[in-house]
């Protein structure tokens, strides 16, 4: 059977009753409301497996190709999907470039970490927290951040969310754009090592780093793209990116 679709009215979102706190929350969610977006479901008996296997291997950068395992959806994964929809409709008369990708991508990992912020300590249970902490947990770890730290680090995230999406961003974004560009295994090993200061570090290998490069390496323009390099400044320089992020893109017309 193949896959088929459904908008986020006919799905069920899981951990919803969580995300009412979460400034943005309904904000994103309605915005794939509005636009009418479309997963893909997969038929039952494919497994999470095939399903994570199909978004990581043949991800778009200009349509969405976002598939579920069944008609239910996690909150987290809807602002997650908002944050890609709302980049692409956004940068949609770009080139293809590196930059493109990355800065949506990077934009929408780095909220999945504000997202933890705003919900340590301010809710009384989340899926979403059990699952992704200790995932990042396990990463931080294995980096060699011990769990007195890496709790430390969860608090900081929890006491300035914003500070903490755009530093995530901004690593992100970094690290991305210096590695589509090295050419072999000691210039990137180089590379990551540079980015040892940085207090997030440690999370960099919970993001699906090599995924963004290869697809920018197969299928993208290493051209800076001038649009989206002034975007990335203004955020940086911004005293609330989040909000200066929502300002630009939500409630975008079509």
């Amino acid at each position: 059977m193949p896959l088929t679709a459904c908008t986020l009215d006919q799905l069920t979102i899981r951990d919803a009753k969580a995300f009412r706190s979460v400034p943005l929350y309904a904000a994103l969610r309605d915005v794939l409301l509005r636009d009418g977006f479309a997963f893909k479901i997969a038929p039952e008996g494919r497994g999470w497996q095939r399903v994570l296997f199909l978004n990581l291997t043949y991800w778009n950068a200009a349509e969405p190709n976002d598939v579920l395992e069944c008609e239910e959806i996690d909150a987290d994964v809807v602002c997650h999907v908002a944050w890609h929809h709302l980049a692409r409709k956004a940068l949609a008369d770009r080139p293809l470039s590196a930059d493109v990708l990355f800065f949506g991508e990077a934009i929408a990992s780095a909220f999945d970490l504000y997202l933890v912020g705003r919900l340590i300590g301010r809710v009384r249970s989340s899926d979403f927290l059990k699952t992704q902490v200790p995932a990042m947990a396990a990463v931080a770890e294995d980096a060699g951040l011990s769990p007195e730290a890496f709790e430390a680090l969860m608090n900081e995230v929890s006491t300035d969310p914003d500070a903490a999406f755009e530093s995530l961003r901004q690593l992100l974004f970094d690290a991305a754009s210096g590695l589509v560009a090295c050419a072999g295994v000691e210039e990137a090993d180089a590379l990551l090592a540079s980015f040892a200061g940085h207090r997030f570090a440690p999370l960099l290998h919970h993001y699906e780093l090599a995924s963004w490069v290869l697809f920018a390496r197969a299928y993208a323009s290493r051209t800076p793209d001038p649009e989206v390099r002034a975007f990335d400044a203004e955020l940086r320089a911004a005293a609330a990116p989040v909000e200066r992020l929502a300002a630009r893109w939500i409630g975008r017309p079509n």
